[in-house]
């Protein structure tokens, strides 16, 4: 089979791989489908997140269909069309015996410690699996990344049965803030803003329906303590040190965004208490793909324009090798006819 294949920190290639013929106990083949390219497998690619247990097939956001099951299975049949929850936690550690299986002590993940959904097959747990029915493949492969937004807006107070942010604002106008200024939107929020600094892709928010802002404008420093809810989704330290100040009294930043592990921010720690601001953070999704599955069903069709590019293995290699130039790249995926 073809697949992009990590063989060693900085070195993806583009391999023929053997599948091998026997199915574990307990595991599923999985014919994909769609396959979604994430900022987090080139960390994985660099070293910079996950044991770096090369060589790995990356690709954490995959749907297929299912080719083989193991003998034990019998509550998936052949053919059915499924999305995979990629982490694998312990459920021992402490964090798993809170509920908190995102933050395991022991977390593996696919396509991160174990061969992933960037290649024709992939070989998964079937209690990983979630039927996806006759939703798109390129839409369900949009179920990881919308779940880790789910948890970040649950952690921050603004999940599903939470009070709606009045004024919400994300900044970061790439795929994982969309989908969080779509979600916060369609769960009823007053008004949703997407600030960025490319044109482009403030533009193509505006497209969507979302309002736009420029990040560091005036005009968008002038609305100080205006947002009950304030996101990064960019991962930029000087976007987190200054989102505070546009928090309203009684408001909620969430870190989203993934900064250098060594990056510091400058922070009043008076104005959080004077101010009773909340500063939460999030990693990634925690058993919720459902929830993740139900709002894709329910999409009107903005989320599914995420996808910029639909591409074969052999065209995907380059996006790993160099940041994409074109400002209008949003989610690139790996499809299968």
């Amino acid at each position: 089979m073809k697949a992009i294949q990590f063989v060693g920190k900085g070195q993806p290639v583009l391999a023929n791989l053997s599948l091998g013929s026997h199915l574990p106990e307990g595991h599923a083949l999985i014919r994909v489908r769609a396959s979604g390219l994430c900022h987090t497998d080139i960390d994985v690619l660099h070293g910079r997140y996950g044991a770096s247990a090369f060589p790995v097939i990356p690709g954490h956001e995959f749907a297929g269909e299912i080719e083989a099951l193991a003998s034990d299975i019998t509550h998936f049949s052949i053919g059915d069309r499924v999305v995979v929850d990629p982490n694998l936690p312990c459920g021992t550690c402490p964090a798993c015996r809170k509920g908190l299986t995102n933050l395991c002590a022991n977390l593996k993940a696919y396509g991160v410690t174990q061969d992933g959904g960037f290649s024709d097959y992939s070989v998964v747990r079937a209690d990983q699996l979630h039927r996806i029915r006759n939703l798109p493949f390129d839409r369900a492969a949009l179920a990881e990344p919308l779940a880790c937004v789910l948890n970040g807006l649950k952690t921050a107070g603004a999940g599903k049965g939470d009070r709606i942010p009045q004024r919400a604002l994300v900044f970061g106008a790439g795929p994982i803030g969309l989908l969080m200024a779509l979600t916060l939107q369609a769960r009823g929020a007053d008004a949703v803003t997407v600030a960025d600094i490319n044109e482009d892709r403030l533009a193509f928010a505006a497209d969507l329906g979302l309002g736009t802002a420029v990040s560091g404008s005036d005009s968008l420093t002038s609305q100080r303590h205006g947002f009950d809810f304030v996101a990064d989704a960019t991962g930029v330290p000087s976007v987190v040190e200054k989102m505070i100040d546009l928090v309203e009294d009684g408001g909620t930043a969430l870190l989203f965004g993934v900064c250098p592990p060594t990056a510091t921010v400058t922070i009043h720690p008076f104005e959080i208490f004077r101010r009773q601001i909340k500063i939460v953070g999030s990693h990634s999704l925690n058993r919720n793909i459902p929830d993740a599955l139900e709002i894709l069903g329910a999409d009107d069709g903005r989320m599914a324009k995420l996808v910029s590019h639909r591409l074969p293995l052999e065209e995907l290699l380059p996006f790993f090798l160099a940041k994409p130039s074109d400002p209008t790249t949003m989610k690139v995926q790996f499809v299968s006819p």
